[in-house]
């Protein structure tokens, strides 16, 4: 097989294509031909040396997403069979053309997606029902705010948000990113560097906050937050270390929450996979949901791949192609 390798941490150009033996599942596996991988922030924090794989998973190819055939079955699975399309949520290696997963956290891949569409969803569709729906109970009615709105978990926590009946903000980055997130569904959406979105949403009542920046925002999210708000951290790109007025958490009741899906176990991400497949799969088999997948890059670009997805134009999605 061949695969996209980390030949040490640092910027785009620690990558290296390279052959690797091919893989043989075990017995709860599917082995899956990749068409198409999706790329996401943590495989940036993991070339950069920040974001380990977890035990048991190839240190050197990042990937957390991916969509293909599969062309192989461990003597236990049951649900799929070869020449199954699907679509899969990986711990990681996913910028390869073979990967092993268990078949409890592959879905069947929509018929009317492109494989290259489909390796969009995986990572965006566990994220934002776990933190949005799960952790964060969001209901119809309830005004949600979400930062980073045409990235890839952004893009799909706007549609998911407003299909099941929210009144959504959200903060981009350029006047276009603004037509973009409006187009999406949003009511309201801030250009973060011309306008203060705590100013903005002020007198509005923001019952979830769903944020991966950290910093700053952290105390202007509790600001802006109703009594019983609950704001769910799912990174922190601008800074980790924040400063807690408690008194303000108590008055307000607000609950703090955060998650990391990589790390865990399959027993957690199974019963995810079975949420998703029951509440969301039938939204985008009717064409209600639908990836925002921007560009294709083959998996030799992987170095241009990855720098423009540090770029200020990304939005949306970007995926790798396995078999150009």
């Amino acid at each position: 097989m061949k695969a996209a390798v980390l030949k040490g941490f640092g910027g785009p150009e620690v990558f290296e294509i390279e052959e690797k033996p091919n893989l043989i599942p075990a017995d709860n596996e599917v082995l899956i031909n990749v068409i198409a991988a999706g790329i996401n922030r943590p495989d940036v924090f993991q070339r950069k040396g920040n974001y380990p794989a977890p035990k048991g998973t190839n240190p050197d190819i990042p990937g957390l997403e991916v969509s293909g055939i599969i062309s192989a079955l461990g003597k236990d699975v049951k649900r799929f069979k070869i020449a199954d399309e699907v679509m899969a949520l990986l711990p990681g290696a996913g910028y390869a053309s073979q990967v092993c997963i268990s078949e409890l956290v592959c879905l069947p891949k929509p018929k009317h997606l492109t494989f290259e569409e489909a390796a969009c969803l995986p990572e965006a569709l566990y994220t934002v029902w776990n933190n949005l729906f799960e952790r964060g109970k969001l209901i119809r009615g309830n005004h949600v705010l979400i930062h980073g709105g045409t990235g890839g978990i952004g893009t799909i926590a706007i549609q998911l948000a407003k299909l099941f009946g929210a009144i959504v903000y959200t903060t981009v980055g350029s006047e276009d990113k603004v037509k973009f997130a409006l187009k999406l569904g949003a009511d309201i959406a801030i250009n973060y560097k011309t306008q203060d979105f705590s100013e903005v949403l002020k007198d509005k009542p923001v019952d979830v906050i769903l944020d991966s920046i950290g910093a700053d925002y952290f105390n202007k999210n509790l600001n802006i937050l109703k009594e019983d708000g609950r704001l769910i951290q799912i990174n922190a790109t601008h800074g980790a270390k924040v400063e807690l007025n408690l008194l303000k958490l108590i008055q307000k009741r607000i609950i703090l929450t955060g998650s990391t899906l990589r790390s865990r176990d399959i027993i957690f991400k199974s019963r995810l996979t079975n949420e998703i497949e029951t509440n969301i799969l039938p939204l985008i088999e009717n064409n209600k949901l639908r990836p925002i997948l921007t560009k294709i890059f083959p998996l030799e670009k992987v170095i241009e791949a990855h720098t423009y997805f540090e770029s200020p134009q990304q939005f949306g999605k970007i995926v790798l192609k396995m078999n150009s």
